[in-house]
């Protein structure tokens, strides 16, 4: 089941400056910055209330992130929704027809258990479900 908005991601060509920018402009810590080289990712995770910004720098301009990047500059390209229970949460969603661009729960980059809903399914906009 939906339990409400985990966080917003955003894509950016660098972290380090994004963060910085963040950090100058309204105060937040500048948080640690996980690299995944597998993924050829970066990402921090800004807590700013309930929500958080999940930070991602993406250097692979054939990926998701890196294209979108590539393609628009820095922006927000996602928002996450959290679940106690994917696996049934994106059978429900299946069953109501809605196209998922994963099938089954994947690790993500926070380590935890995620699975994308296709932009096509909402007017555009991709949609993360994630493990709490």
């Amino acid at each position: 089941m939906i339990k409400g908005i985990g966080h917003i991601g955003i894509g950016v060509e660098d972290i380090q400056a994004y963060l910085e920018a963040l950090h100058r402009s309204f105060g937040v810590p500048i948080p640690s910055i996980k690299d995944i080289p597998e993924r050829k990712s970066k990402v921090a995770l800004v807590q700013m209330g309930p929500i958080s910004l999940e930070v991602i720098q993406n250097d692979d301009e054939n990926g998701l992130l890196g294209g979108f990047v590539k393609k628009h500059g820095n922006g927000i390209h996602h928002y996450c929704l959290i679940t106690d229970d994917i696996d049934a949460d994106i059978a429900l969603l299946k069953s109501r027809g809605v196209k998922m661009m994963h099938e089954q729960s994947v690790v993500g980059l926070r380590d935890k258990r995620i699975a994308f809903i296709s932009p096509d399914s909402l007017e555009g906009i991709p949609v993360e479900l994630s493990e709490p």
